[in-house]
């Protein structure tokens, strides 16, 4: 006879996290299936019932670089050097936008699904992880777009070369994605408490891309106002948008101290997040 199988042996026990942060990749590789629904969700249900659909993940690139070429180097005369003033603006924005569409999507976790959290019992990581995975696809669009643009003016004359470090680029895109996830899950975090937050992220961002050299080149900003240059230095996200452009479109420069820097303060800014993401899920329920 088959021995009888002892009752306290279980497939999968949920117990409360007592560590000082936890990233259980197991129990996330078992709900992996969880998280292909979510990025399923995240990607189609977007723009369900627009009139243009997924073409918007084209539209506001565009318009945007388009924007930035007449008011910055049509009107205020910035110097793109050899580059087309609309790709090098095409270059920041791409690059930008995967950041800020990671940061927005998870800075509202909990508050946006509540109703599933206080449900049913999966890895509450998963959510924002569903976040920084389906905008891959939007940033992958994108950059298609991108390339469409960068051969066309190679086509019509411009010299353009390629930079052999444009290898990295996939490294790169992982940091954004990285460091968008710890703000977010940071911030995600303070808005179950302080409401106030959440309408703080749209100005932030919009004062940060300033801040980040996303439509004029970093240098310009150390010559023309040289006081405030220090706010761009330390900024991680200007070492990003920099090293972008001079992996696609060979300008400018590449700072290692600055790639350095920003690689340190991603992981700080996402421990961090992990920390205030798994202490707030324990007693979020109650306050948001």
């Amino acid at each position: 006879m088959n021995p009888t199988p002892n009752s306290n042996e279980w497939l999968f026990e949920i117990t409360p996290k007592n560590k000082f942060f936890s990233l259980n990749l197991k129990e996330v590789w078992q709900y992996r299936d969880l998280l292909f629904l979510f990025v399923k969700r995240d990607v189609i249900t977007v723009y369900k019932q627009t009139v243009l659909g997924p073409l918007w993940y084209l539209i506001q690139p565009l318009l945007t670089s388009i924007t930035f070429t007449i008011i910055f180097n049509n009107v205020a005369g910035i110097n793109t050097g050899k580059i087309p003033p609309f790709l090098f603006n095409l270059a920041g924005i791409t690059v930008w936008n995967y950041f800020t569409s990671c940061l927005t999507g998870t800075s509202d976790t909990f508050k946006s699904n509540a109703g599933i959290f206080g449900k049913v019992y999966f890895p509450r990581i998963i959510t924002p992880l569903s976040v920084v995975t389906s905008n891959l696809i939007k940033f992958g669009i994108q950059f298609i777009i991108f390339v469409i643009f960068y051969l066309y003016y190679i086509f019509t004359g411009f010299d353009l070369s390629i930079n052999l470090s444009i290898l990295f680029f996939p490294f790169l895109v992982i940091i954004m994605g990285i460091l968008g996830l710890g703000i977010g899950m940071i911030i995600s975090s303070m808005v179950t408490k302080y409401r106030d937050f959440s309408y703080l992220v749209s100005f932030g961002i919009s004062l940060l891309m300033y801040l980040s050299a996303v439509m004029y080149p970093m240098e310009l900003i150390q010559q023309k106002l040289p006081k405030y240059g220090w706010v761009v230095e330390y900024n991680p996200l200007a070492y990003i948008i920099q090293t972008g452009r001079y992996m696609l479109l060979d300008t400018g420069d590449i700072s290692v101290w600055g790639l350095t820097y920003t690689t340190l303060i991603t992981v700080v800014v996402f421990f961090i997040g992990l920390l205030a993401f798994n202490r707030t899920e324990k007693s979020f329920i109650d306050t948001v």
